[in-house]
Parts: C-alpha cells; structure tokens; sequence
C-alpha cells in the first residue's frame, strides 16, 4: 500500500456519509494525502432501466449527471473547509466490487464509510457487504458514526496479542497520531465456574485469575514498548470477562471517540473471516470503528 494514497470515502449522500466524508478529508488534510470521492450507482437498477428503456435512455444519463453534479458541490465544500485536494469518481456496479476497484486503482491508504445509509451503503456495517468488503480487501477500514466535530481525542486499541494486535496499534497511530491511546484486553479463566464444582478451591482459582490478569498487563506493556510508545501517549485497560461485550462498554465508560481491532484470522486457512469481537463492536458500538486487515509476519 502506498503510504502516500489518498484516503477513499465512498458516499450516497446520505447524512451519515457526508459525516464520514468530513472525517476522511480531516484525515487526508492530517497525512497531507489527496482525498478520493466514490459514489457508486445501483448497477442493478441501472441494468433494469436500460432493459424497460433502452440502451440509450435519458433518465440514465440525467441520474448520471445528477450524482456527478452532487459529488462536485460535496468535493468543493470539502476542499475548501479541510484545505485538502479532492478528487471525484462516479461508477455503477455492485458496490463491494466498485468500492474495492477503486481502492486498489487509487493504492488507496484507507477506506472510509459512513455507518448508516439511504442507498448502497444501508447494509454495509450491519450486513454481509461489510463482511464481504473486510473479507476481500487487504486496506484499512474506518466506519465512521459520529460527527467529526475535532480531531479524535481518545482511541481504544483492542489487543489480543495475536499477530494482528500490532499492526492495530499501528493504524491507531497513523489515524489518530494526537490521541491519547487506551490499550484493551481482556482475559478470562478458562473454564471459570467449572473448576469450583471440579473441586478447585478458590484461592487457587484466584491466584489463577491473578496470573492471567499479569500476563495480561505485562504483554500490553511489551506491546507499547515495542511500539515506541511514552508513558503520557497511552494508559492500559486490562479487564476480565468477554472481549465483545468489556469492549463496548469500555468504549463508552472512557468516553473513546475511535475504537481500533484487527481483523481476526487465526490460522492461514481462515485469515479471510471476521474475527467474532470485530463483527460485534461494529454491530453494538456508538462510536467510530476502524478495522486493521494486516498482520506481522
């Protein structure tokens, strides 16, 4: 990936999307990158009108010109606001397919979506588009929820210390390179309850429950330390329980503005799923998701 790409907001002009469009040029104005406008129209519908119309029919043309027309306003607004170069692109298709070839035809260094839509875009967090697009792309992903009213302010980096964890903090940075970071991970004693009724009495329990909550503790330092954090960038959050759900509430609690993962592939066979804690935060979060799809070697 080119670190010098634009950064690619797709829209449909929905609220939600202007949103997101707003964050991506606040971010391509940080990275001092170009911004990349990409409004995809329904290839479907299209194809169903030009079946009842005729290859050569006018509505088509005017909703052709029409969406150019409003993507142009949209461009100018944003240059002009976040003093970043802007660049347009009108396709038709299906919209994973068009967002994804416009991506890699720009060597895009970040995809940017609004979290809810009236067109293309109204499935793509909660649905299986955005799982088909988090799937097939190898770029960043940021999921954008709330009005980019300043720059983000404090970033939950969830960590699980899988070869995905590093490259997270990573994108964090590139992001958010202002923001104080909260580094997540939770941990949990394998088998819990069980071992009471196994005849484990509690203090060996506990002094179970201790380690793992030090391990915890020790890896997120090794992690910050690796990455060159200082002590003033960055605060740990190490909690017990299940990941998914501590995420979302921790998201909230330390009023974050950003929360950052991995994409979540623990073996080479199933590197192109969703990891289960990526998919509930952008089902259940209220605040901006930004996805990491690479590893560490």
């Amino acid at each position: 990936m080119n670190p010098t790409g634009p950064v690619l907001a797709a829209t449909d002009f929905s609220p939600h999307a202007r949103h997101a469009a707003d964050r991506a040029a606040r971010i391509a104005h940080a990275k001092g990158a170009p911004l990349a406008l990409l409004h995809v129209l329904p290839g479907e519908a299209l194809a169903s009108l030009r079946q009842w119309l005729g290859a050569a029919n006018a509505p088509e043309a005017q909703l052709t010109g029409d969406a150019r027309e409003q993507l142009q306003r949209l461009a100018t607004e944003l240059g002009a606001a976040r003093h970043v170069e802007v660049a347009c692109s009108v396709t038709a298709g299906p919209p994973v397919d068009e967002i994804l070839r416009e991506a890699e035809r720009l060597d895009a260094r970040l995809i940017v979506l609004g979290a809810r839509g009236i067109g293309f875009l109204r499935r793509l967090v909660l649905g299986t588009t955005a799982e088909r697009l988090l799937r097939r792309t190898a770029r960043p992903l940021l999921v954008v929820r709330q009005t980019p009213h300043e720059r983000y302010r404090r970033v939950l980096v969830a960590l699980d210390f899988s070869p995905w964890s590093g490259q997270a903090l990573a994108l964090a940075r590139r992001i958010a390179p202002h923001a104080q970071l909260v580094l997540f991970s939770a941990f949990e004693v394998p088998f819990g309850e069980k071992l009471r009724f196994a005849g484990v009495d509690a203090a060996t329990i506990e002094a179970y429950r201790h380690k793992a909550r030090t391990d915890a503790t020790l890896a997120v330092h090794r992690l910050a330390a690796a990455a060159g954090l200082k002590p003033a960038q960055w605060q740990a959050c190490v909690v017990e329980g299940d990941a998914s759900l501590r995420l979302v509430e921790k998201e909230q609690e330390l009023d974050c503005d950003l929360v950052v993962l991995g994409k979540h592939g623990v073996a080479a066979t199933v590197d192109l799923l969703l990891g289960s804690v990526t998919k509930h935060v952008l089902a259940e979060g209220s605040t901006d998701v930004a996805v990491s799809t690479a590893q560490e070697p």
